[in-house]
């Protein structure tokens, strides 16, 4: 499949997306978990707190804007159509009116609340993928993404007790994923840092050998679990073919590269570069070669230390997340809200869902153009669920409400419910007292 092409993106066709389509309401109650007003026990300034960034035609950026309800997001959204909606911080107090504080102390402007929040970006893997380069992205180097979803889905959800996490396409080259429990939007910029850092294993450069070293006498269960689950298979069944990754000279000696030992790295050199009169047409080359390394890695003659290791830094140096380690360290940094439209290609910021992630299709996620073809062949719909119910935008609000928002809102307004209790009771007891 060729990459995807990129639109010839109109920035004027934003006007009626914002106008008929982007769900407003659905980002509203997502970013005020649950302080809608409702309940005695609600912040009433939390959503006013909130930082948006919008970028605008001709690259001007506006940061810090606040808005104390839905109306005025959605009418400031409308009526500055931008490119770009990023989402930043909740801070201690309204962004917009920050400069009022700028001669008090440092401590009264700062942010409280921010998703734990992951980038991972399909450039990142230039050195491992041979089909597609830069933002290009086709269905041979797209399941790298898929594994990454897979191994930290899991974990956060199995290791760290998180629920509430959103999985979004960025509409172009790659994955942004939002942890919504309010003991992760809660946590400091060091317990942010711990937290990538334990991710982290992908190490190198592009002037090293070895990116990924796993020492001691076993993996640590973690890195154990994706390997066994998730990476290995990967890597066998998908990787190693679509990407050929041991088909030429070049390619092969990148992983030869990899292998402390020598006398295996040049007894394998020596295989490869005549194994070719030697291998049936029925198998394929790269199988047949990952196959030869791996019983010479793992024969009983070469468990020395060094190379214990050894197949399973290859396997993780192709396959295993690299994250963009700044972006989840620090608490302020901005992330492009879910529903926009990627300038580059008119591709939607879609979610998906991390259950099904092997089924996510980059090359058919709906264009701004498709959308509102849609609509104008439909006509306006008078319906409950808004005028996207009736485009391809329907699946893609309806997921994110029923597997995301719904599940959020009711975890957000019991704890609400909690906190505000457990006051009253304070109250009481202090006055009993």
């Amino acid at each position: 499949m060729n990459p995807q092409q990129e639109s010839d993106f109109d920035s004027g066709a934003l006007k009626p997306y914002y106008g008929k389509l982007f769900p407003f309401a659905d980002m509203f109650k997502w970013m005020s978990y649950g302080h809608d007003g409702k309940h005695p026990g609600c912040d009433q300034s939390y959503f006013g707190r909130r930082e948006f960034s919008f970028t605008l035609k001709g690259d001007f950026y506006l940061r810090f804007q606040s808005y104390n309800n839905v109306l005025e997001l959605e009418n400031s959204i409308k009526d500055k159509c931008p490119l770009k909606i990023d989402i930043g911080p909740v801070y201690t107090v309204d962004p917009a009116k920050r400069h009022a504080y700028a001669q008090s102390d440092n401590s009264v402007f700062t942010p409280v609340e921010r998703e734990l929040i992951f980038d991972i970006d399909m450039t990142d893997y230039d050195d491992i993928r041979y089909c597609c380069k830069g933002a290009d992205v086709c269905l041979d180097c797209w399941p790298l993404m898929t594994v990454a979803i897979k191994v930290i889905d899991t974990s956060l959800r199995d290791e760290f007790g998180f629920k509430h996490i959103l999985w979004v396409y960025s509409g172009r080259r790659g994955v942004h994923c939002w942890v919504c429990d309010g003991k992760a939007r809660r946590l400091t910029n060091e317990q942010r840092s711990a937290i990538a850092e334990y991710y982290r294993v992908y190490k190198g450069n592009e002037n090293s050998h070895k990116k990924v070293s796993l020492t001691g006498g076993a993996l640590h269960p973690f890195l154990a679990t994706s390997y066994t689950n998730v990476l290995k298979d990967y890597f066998e069944k998908k990787l190693l073919t679509n990407q050929n990754l041991l088909a030429t000279e070049e390619r092969y000696e990148k992983i030869l590269s990899m292998i402390p030992d020598e006398s295996i790295a040049s007894e394998l050199r020596g295989r490869w570069q005549d194994n070719r009169r030697s291998t049936s047409a029925k198998e394929d080359i790269n199988v047949v070669r990952w196959e030869q390394c791996k019983q010479l890695l793992q024969s009983g003659k070469h468990k020395a230390q060094g190379l214990r290791r050894c197949v399973e830094e290859i396997v993780f140096s192709y396959t295993y997340p690299r994250l963009d380690m700044e972006v989840s360290k620090h608490m302020n940094h901005l992330l492009k809200a879910p529903f926009c439209v990627h300038p580059k290609t008119g591709r939607v910021c879609v979610p998906i869902d991390p259950n099904r992630c092997d089924e996510f299709d980059p090359t058919t996620v709906p264009t701004l153009f498709q959308i509102l073809e849609e609509l104008n062949n439909e006509g306006l719909r008078a319906d409950v669920n808004g005028e996207w119910s009736g485009t391809s935008l329907g699946n893609a609000v309806r997921l994110f409400r029923s597997s995301f928002l719904e599940p959020l809102q009711k975890a957000c307004k019991e704890e609400i419910e909690r906190s505000y209790n457990l006051k009253l009771q304070q109250s009481k007891n202090s006055i009993g007292w």
